[in-house]
């Protein structure tokens, strides 16, 4: 017997598939306005910041004065950087983890789909035939298990690279910050 005999059931799994593909599209492009917009802001940003602090290093009476705007310029151009880069890394991390609950959602209607395939087919089955359809069964609790570990790897993949980029970022600040003192005490 042919899963898709139904038509209602093809239907059905068509209908799935294309809101599945929506859902995608829609966190894609929801990702890309969310970076989109923080780029044209960083850029007008980084315009705003570079006029004033043009205008501050003009308007320096002495080169003592216009080293100590400079290095004063130094900690928050760092720390916009550091912020930027941090909204970049949430903004895909929270597209990561749409398109993986997209992906187990569909994983979890794939093998319910092909349980209830697998329990027809060993219903119409052949005498004997136990021993195949025990072997697909084992096929596809393996094929679980493989993946189910892969989805816990990816998860605590991304857990190490968060916490490492919030490693990096506070060390940045920080060695910027003592930089940056150090460049007043020394005047």
């Amino acid at each position: 017997m042919n899963y898709f005999t139904n038509p209602e059931q093809l239907a059905s799994a068509n209908k799935t598939a294309v809101d599945s593909l929506l859902s995608l599209a829609n966190a894609a492009l929801a990702s890309a306005e969310r970076i989109a917009a923080l780029n044209l802001n960083t850029a007008r940003s980084v315009l705003e910041d570079s006029v004033s602090g043009t205008k501050a290093l003009l308007g320096a009476k002495d080169v003592q004065e216009a080293l100590s705007i400079q290095a004063s310029l130094a900690q928050p151009n760092v720390e916009k950087a550091v912020a930027y880069s941090r909204s970049v890394y949430e903004i895909s991390a929270q597209a990561q983890e749409e398109l993986s609950k997209t992906l187990e959602g569909q994983f979890g209607g794939f093998q319910k789909q092909v349980a209830e395939l697998l329990d027809k087919a060993a219903k119409s089955a052949p005498a004997g035939s136990d021993v195949a359809v025990a072997a697909v069964k084992s096929a596809i609790a393996a094929a679980n298990s493989a993946f189910d570990n892969l989805n816990k790897a990816a998860k605590q993949v991304a857990e190490i690279t968060e916490a490492n980029v919030a490693a990096a970022t506070n060390a940045t600040v920080k060695a910027v910050g003592a930089s940056a003192a150090a460049g007043k005490k020394s005047k």
